[in-house]
């Protein structure tokens, strides 16, 4: 009998380890010895006079049960917290982990066999969050970085190397790899960015280029109507008021276009860094136009901005997008036609809608700039936003046009994570549409920011009316 049920508890350990399909180890010899604990039970029934001992030993075996289930209990939890995180297999201090996360460099740290046990916080930001256990070649997917992963890891010799990411923006970094003499050999992978620096350097030598190019003509004309001033036309006063506006032309081209490389040069300069403030882009569109009534008042257009009260607050800074949107308007205005129109719109829309195979926030507002002027040739669209490119090289000069503005346009969309979109027909007029991240929102913050936002609006409105009556004072 006592065999019998020896067999039946056997069978039902055996069954209980199938089931769960991980009874391997210590806590086999937990079942096991449940099994003993259960059979000196019986054993005390069928013997009474051995039932003290049997008690005792079965008490033993209890207690001893309870020890090493606990213990298996904690070596499970360990390997279950080693499965998503294989820096505590190899014994990482909590003090080394928390030094390492507070680090403002991205920092993963690899095994022998090339995978990442350890990346901290600001790694992640680079690199994506899902690291653990992954390849160094499938985090950081740079033919160099994990070739020389590999050789710092067969070889020990501390190495630098210098990559790149351009998507979404391009982002410039220095890897310095260094591998730990202790057991288990884990070789550290520090990232620094170095794009400001880039960027520094890639700004000076294109100002210098540009502006050598760009003030060349001006420069030569201002030069060659000083020489005529000196020379037989010093003593003619009408070619002397003739000349002397010119230069001042000359002058002020010269001058708008330095401002605008500056500015073009700033904002390059921090195009990787994304904007952490947000604003309403509505009461932005609307300082813009005010600013640009006196401009538009002289070839008498009309600027329409739309209304949209139930518009969710974008993310960026309130500056740079007046800048962006003078930019638009100020050039639907030279380029439109002589009394037209502009026409400034705002939509809340998906980004799926938009860009259905780019990864975008999940909700974007649009911002379109309309004119109705002759339009922009099609062949010429794809390089509306090169640097002094002008589809009328002409016109744009007599406007007072640098060719720098939708360069500067874009540069302020690609720093907002936004998009832009050109449309234009010829002889119907042209469409500039941006896409900027709407800030999420709850409902009861969307329901406050809607009242704020109408408010202000309400204020702004009474200053644009008032700066649109009153006459233009200075003009770009």
């Amino acid at each position: 009998m006592a065999r019998t049920i020896l067999k039946a508890l056997h069978a039902m350990a055996q069954q209980n380890g199938k089931s769960t399909g991980a009874m391997t180890g210590v806590r086999g010899a937990f079942v096991w010895l449940a099994t003993g604990l259960g059979c000196a039970g019986i054993v005390a029934l069928a013997w009474p006079s051995s039932a003290p001992f049997m008690l005792l030993a079965a008490a033993l075996c209890f207690a001893l049960a309870l020890f090493i289930g606990s213990r298996a209990r904690s070596v499970d939890d360990h390997v279950s917290a080693a499965k998503t995180d294989p820096a505590l297999v190899l014994g990482l201090p909590a003090l080394a982990r928390e030094v390492f996360e507070r680090l403002p460099d991205p920092l993963m740290l690899v095994d022998v066999s090339g995978r990442v046990v350890f990346a901290n916080t600001a790694m992640t930001q680079v690199a994506g969050t899902d690291t653990q256990n992954k390849r160094v070649s499938a985090v950081l997917r740079t033919p160099q970085v994990w070739q020389a992963v590999e050789r710092t890891a067969q070889t020990g010799e501390p190495a630098t190397v210098e990559f790149s990411f351009h998507v979404p923006v391009d982002r410039h970094f220095e890897a310095y790899l260094a591998r730990t003499e202790q057991s288990p050999k884990l070789t550290a992978v520090l990232l620094h960015d170095v794009t400001s620096a880039k960027r520094a350097e890639e700004a000076r030598a294109d100002f210098v280029a540009n502006a050598s190019h760009e003030l060349r003509t001006p420069l030569a004309a201002v030069s060659g109507f000083i020489d005529t001033l000196k020379g037989h036309a010093k003593d003619d006063e009408r070619a002397r008021e003739k000349f002397l506006d010119i230069m001042s032309v000359e002058a002020g081209r010269m001058r708008r276009l330095i401002d605008d490389l500056l500015s073009l040069t700033r904002i390059e300069l921090n195009e990787h860094v994304p904007p952490s403030g947000s604003c309403d882009i509505v009461d932005v569109a609307r300082d813009a136009a005010a600013a640009l009534q006196g401009l538009a008042q002289l070839d008498d257009v009309t600027i329409s901005v739309g209304e949209a009260p139930d518009l969710p607050p974008v993310v960026g800074e309130r500056d740079e997008l007046i800048q962006l949107l003078q930019n638009l308007m100020h050039n639907a205005i030279k380029y439109g036609r002589v009394g037209g129109h502009v026409w400034v719109n705002f939509e809340l829309a998906t980004s799926s809608t938009y860009l259905p195979a780019r990864r975008s926030p999940p909700a974007m507002v649009a911002i379109t700039v309309k004119d109705d002027g002759e339009g922009i040739p099609r062949e010429a669209i794809p390089r509306l936003t090169e640097r002094f490119y002008r589809v009328d090289v002409k016109r744009s000069r007599e406007r007072g046009g640098t060719g720098l503005g939708l360069a500067i346009v874009k540069h302020i969309v690609n720093r907002h994570q936004g998009r832009l979109q050109i449309e234009s027909k010829l002889g119907e007029g042209s469409s500039f549409t941006i896409l900027l991240p709407a800030v999420a929102l709850s409902d009861a913050k969307a329901s406050s920011a809607g009242i704020n936002a109408a408010l202000s609006r309400s204020e702004r409105r009474l200053d644009a009316d008032a700066l649109r009556d009153a006459p233009l004072a200075s003009q770009k």
